[in-house]
């Protein structure tokens, strides 16, 4: 009994050990098995193709690798460009003559009873969105500087994610086999977190941009400059829950009617309410995630305590690791009620 207590607390040093060691990339890890619960349909689609389970999981990453990295090059650029150019545009259209400075003039006029002049907020405003510009000119230094960093985190997440495709079955059967809890247990919570993982990048991402592609075609229709740049800017919004997206097609509305086009803000506010959040939240988000969802309150903690604690990847783990914890107490709930029903 001694030998095997000690081998348990030697095994228990080893997975310590090994996760210290993985800890620089255990979000990359993490996202890497969550794209591989993902995309498990298109690999066994592959593999009843070719019949080669190491081929269609090869065929499947590296698809994935290319994916990830042309689109992950094609939003800096893009998104830095237009950035720079918006902020340059917005800078012009607040000098003397400007069509905002006309807006700006009706809107902060009522400031003068309190001793604030326009031209001071005119000025500021005109010298933030010069910030602006010069900030997002730089961000491409900083991201080109963090480009090793992020292909190693790459390299990680494919990797993994080539591992769990191939032996997921495998892995969970040692999981069970050296659990402490029971096996069903195990196979619940494994279950769930395979569940959770899928939902969280198809429910999330994948809804985050078709929000961002139907904002841009609403952008586009209505006469909004920088169509493409606010769909992305819409697109990453919409990770925050409830409020995101309206904090980009709400004021987008209110510049059109600014600058003399109500018809257009009118269409552009229906387009946003009907297509981006109604259409979105109760169309697609339900046929890619089903109707099991989390409290709203639980998902607004688990997003701001995940971007606070972990930085970005957060808005992903944080989901993740709080549908867990609620996975957990629902499993503990559930044996609990079943011990006091099988009372006397």
């Amino acid at each position: 009994m001694n030998e095997q207590r000690a081998l348990g607390w030697v095994a228990v040093g080893a997975v310590v050990a090994i996760g210290w060691l993985a800890l620089p990339f255990a979000t990359a890890l993490l996202l890497g098995a969550l794209m591989a619960f993902t995309l498990e349909p298109v690999y066994e689609m592959l593999v009843r193709r070719t019949g080669r389970p190491f081929v269609a999981s090869l065929m499947t990453v590296m698809t994935s690798a290319i994916v990830i990295v042309g689109a992950l090059a094609g939003f800096v650029s893009l998104f830095v460009t237009r950035a720079v150019g918006l902020a340059n545009t917005v800078r012009e259209e607040l000098r003397p003559g400007g069509a905002l400075t006309v807006w700006v003039d009706a809107v902060t006029g009522w400031l003068g009873r309190f001793g604030v002049s326009t031209a001071s907020v005119t000025a500021r405003l005109e010298a933030g969105a010069g910030e602006i510009a010069s900030r997002s000119a730089g961000m491409a230094g900083s991201l080109a500087s963090g480009t090793f960093t992020a292909l190693l985190g790459l390299f990680f997440a494919l990797l993994a994610m080539h591992v769990v495709l191939r032996h997921w079955p495998r892995m969970v059967s040692a999981l069970v086999a050296v659990s402490p809890l029971r096996p069903e247990y195990t196979l619940a919570l494994l279950g769930e977190f395979r569940r959770v993982g899928r939902m969280t990048l198809s429910g999330t991402v994948l809804t985050g941009l078709a929000q961002g592609v139907l904002a841009a075609i609403g952008f586009w229709m209505t006469g909004v400059p920088q169509a493409v740049f606010f769909g992305i800017a819409t697109a990453l919004a919409s990770l925050v829950p409830a409020v995101g997206t309206l904090m980009v097609w709400v004021p987008a509305g209110l510049y059109l009617f600014a600058i003399g086009h109500p018809a257009m803000a009118i269409i552009e506010l229906v387009w946003g309410a009907l297509i981006v959040v109604g259409f979105s939240d109760y169309v697609i988000r339900p046929r890619l995630v089903g109707d099991e969802a989390m409290p709203a309150l639980l998902l607004f903690i688990a997003l701001f305590g995940g971007l606070e604690v972990l930085g970005l990847s957060g808005l992903i783990v944080g989901p993740v690791l709080m549908s867990l914890a609620v996975g957990v107490l629902r499993l503990y709930a559930r044996e609990a009620q079943a011990r006091r029903a099988a009372m006397p």
